[in-house]
């Protein structure tokens, strides 16, 4: 199922009307389907270079547009955001970290689980859909999203209009393990950064 909806993706991104539905899969995957829009944004940016930042911008206002929607999933429509966590395997991990924040604890956490949602190839929809159901702040998740799914889709869009198929190539191949590298890191530094305010370092 999931390779015969990744290879629909790719066809979509050589569609005429591919801006379009690159919004719609955006859209979506932030809240439910399992194909991530980086499939349809390399091809994309490669074919049509000059315009990798509208790409980009499409990508992430819609991503962010759809994570709102899983919010309101999880914060309205508790049987229906659990059939989707469940189906990618979550439920404890969501039962886990809502107990955290009911104890007071994990907001920092959170958000830092939330920025790498976004950002690394863990199933963002989980985690905007958990964001609903723990009450998390509305503008901060806003936020978090806005800069996780706006930093990677312009690193892919970007380096893709500028690199080509060998960029995607390699995407393909290690895109994964660099991403989660490089959010890693963002999220100690940020970290850091926080504990040497607080301390006044």
């Amino acid at each position: 199922m999931f390779t015969q909806l990744y290879n629909k993706c790719l066809k979509l991104a050589a569609h005429k009307n591919s801006n379009y539905f690159l919004g719609i899969i955006s859209f979506i995957e932030s809240s439910f389907f399992p194909i991530p829009p980086d499939v349809m944004i390399a091809p994309m940016a490669v074919a049509k270079k000059k315009d990798f930042l509208r790409i980009f911008l499409i990508a992430t206002i819609f991503s962010v547009l759809g994570g709102i929607f899983g919010y309101v999933l999880g914060a309205f429509f508790f049987d229906f955001a659990m059939t989707i966590v469940e189906f990618y395997n979550y439920q404890e991990k969501v039962n886990n970290i809502k107990n955290a924040l009911a104890e007071g604890t994990g907001f920092y956490t959170w958000l830092a689980i939330l920025f790498l949602a976004g950002f690394t190839p863990l199933p963002y929809k989980v985690f905007t859909i958990t964001s609903g159901l723990i009450g998390f702040n509305l503008i901060v998740f806003i936020f978090i999203s806005l800069i996780s799914r706006g930093l990677r889709f312009f690193i892919v869009s970007y380096l893709s209009a500028k690199f080509g198929d060998a960029f995607t190539d390699y995407m393909n191949k290690h895109g994964q393990k660099w991403f989660t590298i490089i959010g890693i890191i963002i999220v100690i530094i940020g970290a850091i950064i926080y504990l040497l305010k607080k301390f006044h370092v």
